[in-house]
């Protein structure tokens, strides 16, 4: 059998912290809600989401 040299990963194993996810998504989610005209909708399911959590 064939000698294969170990993968070397690119990226490293870490992960993003949260927050930084959340900035990163947050332009482009504004973009989309002010350009589709999806307000109502946001508002419907943070709502629906709210309800079932009991808030």
């Amino acid at each position: 059998m064939a000698y294969t040299a170990p993968r070397m990963n690119p990226r490293p194993s870490s992960r993003r912290h949260p927050l930084v996810a959340t900035a990163m998504v947050l332009p482009l989610a504004t973009l989309l809600v002010v350009v589709f005209g999806g307000w109502d909708a946001v508002v419907t399911q943070a709502s629906s989401v709210g309800v079932m959590l009991g808030r």
